[in-house]
């Protein structure tokens, strides 16, 4: 019996009302049929146009492992959507309608008012699973998260790894569960009012593992070059096929998994001159997806290109925001005093701040010295929340000899005043696993390879720390300082201790109440564009002031040097609004959080702001200025 159904998906195993549907492009290959695990069972599939072959085969069902068998030997499915031993082994049938989703009334999230966590499974919890991280997520829902933000999962090969080595890109690793686990954890965040979005990577393709080219040639492209590998045919000959494979990717995971976006790792070597690049196609798929549900879109873009964020009726691609890179880095050296190799354009200064809270970007077409060129494009009109900011994620803390996490280089009054510039910002903050509550674990590069390609990628690794001057200058001994990639302990060093939550109680407690702030507070919690102004008080102070609307401002200084007597005080951004006095509403100096306590900020004698703290003030009505129809009623 043929099924003449509709597929969810162009190509794959999908399970039919009777039986099993087969799709696969093969173009390379003459013959292309069905090979079932444990049995002698092969069934061929019929040639379709452009290279395409189907057939549904009735004597199978969900849980059938199966291989592709082609004119060069068997294969996993390239749709397979699960793996159970890895990408070398079998796929899976796998039969996603009979997940029991308890979400229908989740509405998605979009842009606005986000607080994004950058969590990698296996790490997130002792065991690394889907099912271990489920009972975590309501930890994070109570302090202010409202978006996790999850590390690839796609298949990739080895016993632990970052993800970004991935080949079977609708599978999600067996390492960390069945489908079903990530179903199930998808579903209890929506319960608690989390979203979730999904860090893929349509740049390039792992190689342990990576048999798209036994099924067609036309998956890479000699034409561009990627320092991650081939680069993907989006836009060459025969790259129909291949668009179509990514671009249902997107859709796939938004569809089968109940995703609420994606995060897009790398988009410059996402290359592409077809009239619509394969990333605003990506977009929008993801948007058809989601049925209505809002949705979230993240760019990783080195250069800065202010136009992924554009909507497409402006020439844009249509994401909602952009990770940016000018905050960290500004922040790192404020805080480190660091700033050789890719830091070395920052200065760490107020005035950088400044310019992030209010532009985004600091660099929109300036010269960048590192890399003897302009960096950026213009993007002084963009919202706010198009700027994703950071003090840490997972490739900057593994980009050090140690893979420690900020809060052990800075000082603790310091890294607690960049934390509220972070999280009372206009951008839209993320926060790294653990960050939270001062995580003793490094995150360290770790990617279980064959020994042949552990040699090279250890080798890689070196080489890449060698652009800090401060590393190279090891020389020789710097390799026994890097942690091997493809050894288990270093995998097992990055694992969170979750009762650190207890233990490191001052940090979390610092993280709970800005989040509470952010959350609650009226004027923190939508920051809106031309929302905020600011200027620098010293090459050491931010001054942040946050416009409430009928005078409900808040004002926002962060000190990053020695305290600071600002008088006289010729600033009108410190003065109160009228009628009212300043007064404290939050400091990072409360003994809670490891402080020593905070002075009168706005006293007689003018300005006494403290060093190494934020502080946080709000208006109120000074008693001795009477409202004007009070002040009628009291005249003679």
């Amino acid at each position: 019996m043929k099924w003449n159904g509709k597929r969810r998906l162009p190509i794959g195993a999908e399970v039919a009302p009777d039986g099993v549907h087969f799709r696969v492009w093969a173009p390379n290959s003459k013959t292309v049929s069905i090979v079932v695990s444990g049995s002698s069972d092969v069934y061929p599939l019929v040639a379709e146009a452009d290279g395409y072959y189907s057939a549904q085969v009735a004597s199978l069902g969900a849980g059938a492992d199966y291989k592709i068998r082609l004119s060069t030997g068997d294969f996993p499915d390239p749709a397979s959507r699960y793996q159970p031993e890895g990408p070398h082994g079998p796929s899976r049938v796998i039969e996603p309608a009979k997940f029991p989703w308890t979400d229908a009334d989740w509405q998605g999230c979009g842009r606005d008012g986000q607080v994004l966590y950058e969590m990698h499974i296996g790490t997130f919890t002792p065991e690394g699973t889907w099912r271990s991280a489920i009972p975590e997520l309501a930890k994070l829902a109570r302090i202010g998260i409202t978006v996790l933000e999850v590390m690839p999962v796609a298949e990739f090969p080895g016993r632990f790894g970052w993800g970004y080595d991935g080949v079977a890109l609708y599978a999600p690793t067996h390492l960390y569960g069945e489908p079903d686990d990530f179903r199930a954890f998808v579903d209890r965040a929506h319960s608690l009012g989390l979203g979730v979005i999904l860090d893929v990577f349509y740049n390039h393709i792992g190689p342990d593992g990576n048999y798209l080219s036994q099924f067609s040639s036309d998956y890479v492209s000699p034409r561009y070059k990627n320092d991650w590998g081939e680069a993907l045919n989006f836009d060459g000959e025969n790259s129909a096929p291949v668009r179509e494979y990514f671009i249902e990717n997107a859709a796939y995971w938004v569809s089968e998994f109940h995703l609420d976006g994606l995060r897009l790792d790398a988009t410059q070597v996402i290359f592409d001159q077809s009239p619509e690049h394969v990333v605003a196609a990506v977009t929008r798929r993801v948007r058809e997806a989601a049925g209505g549900r809002a949705t979230l879109v993240v760019g990783e873009n080195e250069p800065q290109n202010a136009q992924l964020v554009r909507s497409v009726e402006e020439g844009g691609m249509g994401l909602d925001a952009l990770w940016n890179d000018d905050f960290h880095h500004s922040a790192v050296v404020a805080l480190t005093g660091n700033n050789e190799a890719y830091y070395m354009d920052y200065q760490g200064r107020a005035q950088e701040f400044v310019a992030a809270a209010k532009y985004g970007f600091l660099y929109q077409g300036q010269h960048y010295r590192w890399q003897k060129k302009r960096r950026g494009t213009a993007g002084l009109d963009l919202h706010p929340a198009s700027f994703v900011t950071f003090i840490q994620n997972h490739d900057q803390i593994a980009n050090s000899l140690w893979g420690d996490r900020i809060h052990s280089l800075a000082g603790g009054g310091s890294f607690r005043a960049i934390t509220a510039l972070l999280l009372l910002g206009p951008g839209t903050p993320m926060l790294f696993q653990g960050q939270e509550f001062g995580a003793s674990t490094p995150f360290l590069y770790f990617a279980d390879h064959t020994p042949e390609l552990a040699k090279l990628v250890s080798k890689g690794r070196q080489e890449s720390l060698r652009q800090f001057p401060s590393i190279a200058s090891l020389q020789g001994d710097v390799d026994q300082y890097i942690a091997s990639p493809e050894l288990e302990t270093t995998f097992q060093r990055c694992k969170l201790k979750l009762e650190e939550r207890e233990t490191h109680r001052a940090i979390y407690q610092l993280h709970c109440d800005l989040l509470r702030l952010r959350r609650e507070d009226p004027v923190f919690h939508q920051p809106k564009q031309r929302g905020v102004d600011g200027t620098s008080l010293n090459n050491s102070t931010v001054l942040l002031r946050f416009f409430g609307g009928a005078g409900n401002d808040r004002l926002l200084i962060v000190n990053l040097g020695v305290n600071l007597h600002y008088d006289p005080s010729p600033e009108p951004l410190l003065a109160p609004p009228a009628g009212c006095l300043w007064e404290l509403l939050w400091s990072s100096e409360d003994p809670r959080y490891g402080g020593v306590g905070t002075p009168v900020v706005d006293a007689d004698d003018n300005w006494h702001i403290p060093g190494q703290s934020a502080v946080v003030l709000a208006p109120r009505r000074d008693p001795q200025t009477l409202p004007t129809d009070e002040t009628e009623k009291a005249r003679p």
